[in-house]
């Protein structure tokens, strides 16, 4: 096949991934209820994966923070092979059973928290031994898998089947199966921050302004949910440090 003949190929079987989304949705919204109620009630929430599982929903927990402003020990990823699996692939340390279990008593796992293992196979020993060992602790569990009747779908408190089929390199699940990962992951952290209040209509209000780029963005969002004008909003959140609920509380004190 020639490039452009990849590319087509590639993009026609990406529209299998939407239809998995599509048929999950009962699943991930599900999950997005149980997590939005454990961060409610100030537990937390793991994600637990290997490989491209594992790296995806490192890139998840780490965006939560800056994206809702948020502690980053809300949302944490276990990733078998440790920190060093983020940058490089650790293919063997999928298979340790023990590694997982020992980081969620590390870390203190129980009834207060959420754990959801992804693994396109639903077979990874990590993974399946983090579930069953979260279920033992009290914690409510949730399987993300891309293949039918997986052990970690039947071992969670809730399954979510993507069922995306066979990849077009065979094996490769860092091509369907991981952006079905990704986009489920998507919807449940954001879906669990929105029904608690992290957002207004659809602007991240609790978003942290780091950089210039995001201290652009506050002035925006102040500018949209009031009456003010850039140049206002910016000296209002100047004073109250880039707290856009601040920011808008006083600038309607000053309105009225």
């Amino acid at each position: 096949m020639n490039a452009r003949e990849i590319v087509r190929l590639m993009d026609e079987e990406e529209h299998v991934v939407f239809r998995a989304m599509q048929n999950a949705q009962p699943e991930i919204a599900e999950a997005i209820e149980k997590v939005a109620e454990c961060y409610r009630k100030g537990g937390r929430i793991f994600y637990v994966g290997s490989g491209t599982s594992g790296r995806i929903a490192t890139a998840d927990a780490a965006e939560m923070p800056p994206t809702f402003g948020i502690e980053p020990d809300r949302f944490i990823a276990i990733v078998s092979g440790g920190n060093v699996a983020n940058d490089k692939a650790v293919e063997d340390a999928e298979d340790d059973a023990a590694a997982s279990i020992q980081t969620l008593n590390l870390m203190g796992v129980g009834p207060n928290d959420v754990v959801i293992g992804l693994a396109a196979s639903g077979v990874t020993a990590f993974v399946l031994s983090a579930i069953k060992h979260a279920r033992q602790k009290g914690s409510w569990t949730c399987g993300i898998s891309n293949n039918k009747k997986t052990h970690l779908l039947e071992l969670a408190d809730l399954g979510i089947l993507l069922d995306t089929g066979p990849e077009v390199l065979t094996g490769s699940t860092r091509l369907k199966a991981g952006t079905s990962q990704k986009m489920a992951l998507n919807r449940i952290s954001t879906g669990a921050m929105v029904l608690n209040g992290k957002v207004i209509e659809n602007l991240m209000v609790d978003v942290k302004a780091k950089n210039i780029k995001l201290r652009e963005r506050c002035v925006r969002i102040v500018c949209e949910l009031s009456n003010a004008t850039s140049d206002e909003a910016r000296s209002q959140l100047e004073l109250c440090d880039y707290n856009i609920r601040t920011a808008i509380e006083e600038l309607q004190k000053v309105q009225v």
